[in-house]
């Protein structure tokens, strides 16, 4: 079941005292309709009834998937690399491996879940996007400021990102499969550090900027 607290928060609007719902903790096999309230954006909205003020309110949230293994920790804003939860990694102790991650924002926690539910690897995607927004780059003339997993299509071989260029124009730009896998082989090199690292750990743009910069400067000598 969610780990879930209620609150007091006083709208930013009217000020009228409003009773809202912190989860904490959301189980992805128990808490279905959570799971599908983070990925439409919803389980995020804050909405006063006295004056029908709407806002987001984030808030740190870890989501756990046992089924698929995999657990992913919301904290708004954070910076650091690495988090070690000492009561949750006691609590998960005698589970088999487990991929843990964190993440600083809204669009990569819902992106980290789609990926894990897609059976994928997150650094191998992370690889591939980095690539694929040099492409997009190179193509459009403008900077791909960030860009998330939105496409894939096992039967017909491709995989998809969707990309925030500099003049606030959505692009998307799929690649063949064996990009991805091209990734993976990578990362499965490259990418040993972090993977027998404990606790939570960040894969973003950063880390995979610096895998594919490693990796074209001084392909696998930098083990």
């Amino acid at each position: 079941m969610a780990l879930v607290d209620i609150k007091q928060l006083h709208c930013p609007k009217c000020d009228a005292t409003n009773h809202i719902h912190i989860y904490k903790h959301i189980n992805a096999q128990e808490d279905i309709k959570l799971r599908d309230k983070i990925l439409s954006g919803r389980l995020f909205d804050f909405y006063c009834p006295y004056c029908e003020y709407r806002a987001r309110l984030y808030y740190p949230c870890l989501y756990n998937d046992v089924r698929n293994k995999f657990m992913v920790y919301f904290v708004p804003g954070i910076e650091k690399g690495q988090m070690v939860d000492r009561a949750v990694e006691m609590e998960f102790e005698d589970m088999p491996k487990i991929t843990k991650r964190i993440v600083p924002t809204f669009n990569e926690f819902r992106e980290k879940i789609i990926i894990f539910e897609s059976e994928l690897d997150d650094m191998a995607v992370e690889l591939t996007k980095a690539a694929v927004a040099g492409a997009v780059q190179k193509k459009t003339k403008m900077i791909a400021s960030s860009g998330y997993f939105s496409v894939y299509n096992k039967e017909d071989n491709i995989m998809g990102f969707t990309f925030f260029l500099d003049n606030n124009q959505v692009y998307t730009q799929t690649t063949k499969l064996d990009v991805y896998r091209k990734s993976w082989s990578i990362v499965s090199r490259l990418g040993k550090k972090e993977r027998s690292m404990k606790g939570f750990i960040k894969i973003d743009k950063a880390w995979a900027d610096n895998i594919l910069f490693r990796y074209q400067r001084f392909g696998f000598d930098t083990m």
